[in-house]
């Protein structure tokens, strides 16, 4: 398992209620806080994954919106949630593409440091610290919602599924990504990154948080949605780069889906 893996799964630093945050974990996010633009530093893997999670997202959602396909902006029109947001490494790109992003995030160094990359960067984005709980209780709803490396991290995938779902409008799309409950991923993401290679303390992960891609489906269906896309996010140790497969989900993956129109 290579620290880029790793490293993905402390990106999006919070679930998506307080309820469900675990102290110790915002703490450690946020000790990150100051290394997490830096593309040489401890995020330097998250930042070569970026590309391929980034062709996803705009081939899923590019069609939700105004902007044209070949244009450099073609998520133009486009309102999009990005749920456990950490300091904004998928955020700034959506934006870039013409979204409007609203980012949330338990982590509050973090976000600190998101506002101040993106105010640098000259982007608008709507950072907040702030729960999915809330934003549904004011009655907001996206064209959009996108949550990586999140889901395994929270103590009740289903209430998470359901509070993002109310989050998104019907016709919407909902893009989440997470890791595989496999032997593969026991291997790579629990005994080679954390006990072999020790590129993060062991326990990091819980295997047995980890969801199949068809209990991530099902858990969708249940609020009314339909997947329509799904890749595997496969790392080349060659080129230290990573890229998109419609074969391999044995570790982690990426998948779109479809909220479905409300019936007249």
């Amino acid at each position: 398992m290579t620290r880029t893996r790793q490293v993905a799964a402390m990106e999006s630093s919070a679930p998506a209620g307080r309820e469900g945050v675990d102290p110790q974990e915002i703490g450690k996010f946020d000790a990150l806080a100051e290394e997490w633009w830096d593309p040489q530093g401890p995020m330097a893997p998250l930042h070569r994954q970026g590309p391929a999670r980034l062709t996803f997202l705009r081939d899923q959602l590019r069609g939700l919106g105004t902007g044209a396909a070949t244009s450099v902006t073609p998520l133009s029109g486009i309102k999009i949630l990005d749920l456990g947001c950490g300091a904004g490494l998928v955020s700034e790109p959506l934006a870039r593409l013409g979204a409007e992003v609203t980012a949330i995030d338990a982590a509050e160094e973090v976000l600190a440091v998101a506002r101040r990359h993106g105010a640098e960067a000259g982007l608008s984005i709507d950072y907040r610290n702030e729960t999915a709980e809330a934003l549904a209780a004011e009655g907001l709803l996206f064209d959009a919602l996108v949550s990586l490396e999140v889901i395994e991290h929270v103590p009740d995938p289903t209430a998470f599924v359901a509070v993002a779902s109310a989050l998104v409008r019907p016709g919407g799309v909902i893009v989440l990504s997470t890791l595989n409950r496999t032997a593969k991923s026991f291997a790579m993401a629990i005994v080679g990154a954390e006990y072999l290679l020790r590129w993060l303390p062991r326990g990091t992960h819980s295997w047995r948080r980890f969801l199949k891609p068809s209990e991530v489906g099902q858990l969708l269906r249940q609020e009314g949605c339909r997947v329509t896309a799904a890749a595997g996010l496969v790392y080349n140790p060659l080129d230290q780069g990573w890229r998109l497969s419609r074969r391999d989900l044995d570790v982690n993956y990426i998948l779109a889906a479809s909220k479905g129109e409300e019936s007249g």
